[in-house]
C-alpha cells in the first residue's frame, strides 16, 4: 500500500476524490506518470468499495430535489460550468497532456472546445427533450398523458484517451434529464478527471449530484461491479473497450439494468477511383494517426480501389510524412503495453504474407511509449491485424475491385462503430454508405467525426444506444403513462 504524498508547493500532490461536494484523499493512493517525459506527476486518491457507496450515497440523497429543479435552472448550471471550462481550457488541457500524453492539437484543439459546445449544446436542448405527449385514447372517457422522468442514479464509466469529452459526456445528458450521477474516470487520468467535478462544482452545482472517483488497477474491477450492483444505481454508460464492456454488459444483466455503450471500432475509409486523392490521402491519414490511433473512431482498414492504389498510396505518404513524420517526435501511447500489441499485429501480418509500406516498426530512439505511423499492405482474414482493433498507430491498406467488394470488407468485422467514403459522386456515397454496418459513415472525410448536435453510437460489438443531440438526453428519461376519466 502506499502512503499518501505530501504537498509542498504543488509537488507529491495527491489527487482527491470528489464525494457530496466535499473532496477526498484517501489512505490508499496510487502514482500517476507520465507517459511523454516518463517523470513522476502526481499520486492519486484510490477509492475502495466503502467510497463507492459513499459516491452513491450522495447521488441518492441528492437526487430529489434535483430532479425537482426547472429545466432553466439546471440550464443555467450547464452554460456557466462551458464558461468556466473555457476559461480553464490551459489548466485542463495542461493536465491531459501531462497525464494522457496528448499533443496541444488534440487536447486543446480538439477536446476543450468539443466539449464547450456539447455542454452547451445539452443546454439548449434540455427544456424541449423533457416535454412529455398527450396521445389519442381509444376507449371512451379516457385521456392519457405520456410524461418524461428521471431515471435515477446514474453511473458512468469514462476512458482516459478523450477525458475531456468523454469525461464530461457521460454525466452531461444525465443531469440534464434530472438525474445525479457517480464518474468514475480512468486510473490513467485522475487529475483531469478532478478538474471536471471541480468544474461543475464552481458552476453551482449542488453537493451530490456529482460524485467523481477513480481507483488503481488492482482493486477496479471489485470497485466497478459494486457500483454496477449497487440497487440505487439504474442505469450504466460506458465508453471503452469491447473487452470491458462485455463484462459491464454482463453485470448490469444480471442486475437487470439498462446500460448506454460506446465500444470498440474497427472503421474502413473506402477509396472509390473517382476520389480526390490528396483530400483522401490528408482526411485517411488523420484518421488514421490522430492521437496514435488511440480513438474508437480511429481508421483501421483503408479499402482502396485497384486502378488508383499506386497514386493513393504515394498521396497517403506525403501527407503522413507531412502532417506526423519528418523529424517530429515518435507520438505518444499511453501504455507501453499498447506499442507491444501494434508490434505484434505487424510481426503477425508480416510472417502471413504483408508488408509494411510506409513507417519503421522498430526504431530504437523511439521509447517503449511511442511509435510510428505504419501503413501495412497485403493484409487478408488470415492475420490478427485483420480483425483486432490495434487501438494505435497501425493501418491496413486493402486494394479492391469493386464497390461491392469494398463494402463487404468493411462489414467484415464484429465492430461497428463509423466509416468513410471518399468520392466525387454524392449518389454514390449516399449508396455505399447505407450499405455499410456502422453508426455512422462520413462521406469526403475522417472516420473520427464527434459533433455534439449528431447522434454517436455503434451497433454490433460497437455497443449500443446512442450519446449527444435529443438521443442522448433521452437515453436517461423513462416514459410513463397515466390515464384518466373525467
Amino acid at each position: 500500500m502506499e502512503t499518501n504524498s505530501t504537498n509542498v508547493n504543488g509537488t507529491h500532490y495527491t489527487v482527491p476524490l470528489l464525494i457530496n461536494g466535499e473532496e477526498v484523499t484517501t489512505e490508499t493512493t496510487f502514482p500517476i506518470t507520465s507517459p511523454s517525459t516518463l517523470q513522476f506527476l502526481h499520486h492519486s486518491s484510490s477509492a475502495s468499495v466503502a467510497e463507492a457507496k459513499s459516491a452513491i450515497s450522495a447521488a441518492t440523497a441528492a437526487l430529489a430535489s434535483w430532479r425537482a429543479t426547472k429545466p432553466s435552472y439546471r440550464r443555467d448550471i450547464l452554460l456557466r460550468a462551458a464558461d468556466i471550462l473555457a476559461e480553464r481550457s490551459d489548466e485542463i488541457a495542461r493536465y491531459m497532456k501531462e497525464e494522457t500524453g496528448a499533443l496541444p492539437a488534440f487536447a486543446e484543439g480538439f477536446n476543450v472546445p468539443t466539449t464547450v459546445e456539447m455542454i452547451k449544446d445539452v443546454a439548449g436542448r434540455l427544456a424541449g427533450a423533457l416535454g412529455g405527449s398527450i396521445p389519442v385514447c381509444a376507449q371512451e372517457d379516457v385521456s392519457a398523458m405520456v410524461v418524461k422522468e428521471p431515471m435515477g442514479v446514474v453511473l458512468g464509466i469514462a476512458p482516459w484517451n478523450a477525458p475531456l469529452v468523454l469525461g464530461f459526456r457521460a454525466f452531461v445528458p444525465a443531469l440534464a434529464a434530472g438525474c445525479t450521477a457517480v464518474l468514475k474516470g480512468s486510473e490513467l487520468s485522475p487529475r483531469t478527471f478532478h478538474c471536471i467535478g471541480s468544474i461543475m462544482a464552481a458552476a453551482g452545482l449542488p453537493k451530490g449530484c456529482l460524485n467523481v472517483i477513480y481507483t488503481r488497477q488492482a482493486d477496479a474491477a471489485d470497485v466497478t461491479k459494486s457500483l454496477i450492483e449497487n440497487p440505487a444505481v439504474k442505469k450504466v454508460n460506458f465508453t471503452g473497450s469491447t473487452a470491458i464492456g462485455r463484462i459491464i454488459a454482463a453485470t448490469a444483466g444480471k442486475a437487470l439494468k439498462p446500460v448506454l455503450m460506446e465500444l470498440g471500432g474497427k472503421a474502413s475509409a473506402i477509396i472509390c477511383e473517382d476520389a480526390d486523392l490528396q483530400k483522401a490521402a490528408t482526411q485517411v491519414a488523420l484518421g488514421s494517426f490522430l492521437h496514435s490511433g488511440q480513438i474508437c473512431m480511429a481508421t483501421e482498414r483503408i479499402l482502396v480501389r485497384k486502378e488508383i492504389v499506386g497514386d493513393f498510396k504515394e498521396a497517403l505518404e506525403k501527407a503522413v510524412e507531412g502532417i506526423f513524420g519528418g523529424t517530429k517526435e515518435a507520438p505518444v501511447l499511453i501504455q507501453s503495453a499498447a506499442v507491444e500489441k501494434n508490434q505484434k499485429l505487424i510481426k503477425d501480418a508480416v510472417g502471413k504474407g504483408a508488408k509494411v509500406v510506409y513507417g519503421d516498426v522498430l526504431r530504437e530512439e523511439d521509447s517503449k511509449y511511442r511509435m510510428r505511423p505504419i501503413v501495412v499492405e497485403g493484409v487478408s482474414n488470415e492475420m490478427d491485424l485483420y480483425h483486432t482493433e490495434s487501438f494505435g498507430p497501425t493501418v491496413s491498406l486493402i486494394e479492391v475491385e469493386s464497390d461491392e467488394e469494398a463494402i463487404a470488407l468493411a462489414n467484415d468485422t464484429t465492430y461497428g462503430l463509423t466509416g468513410a467514403v471518399f468520392t466525387r459522386d454524392l449518389r454514390r456515397g449516399l449508396k455505399i454508405a447505407g450499405q455499410i454496418e456502422s453508426g455512422a459513415v462520413h462521406i469526403n472525410s475522417m472516420t473520427i467525426h464527434d459533433e455534439a448536435s449528431l447522434p454517436h453510437g455503434g451497433v454490433k460489438e460497437s455497443g449500443w444506444g446512442r450519446f449527444n443531440a435529443e438521443e442522448g438526453i433521452n437515453e436517461f428519461l423513462r416514459l410513463k403513462t397515466i390515464t384518466f376519466q373525467a
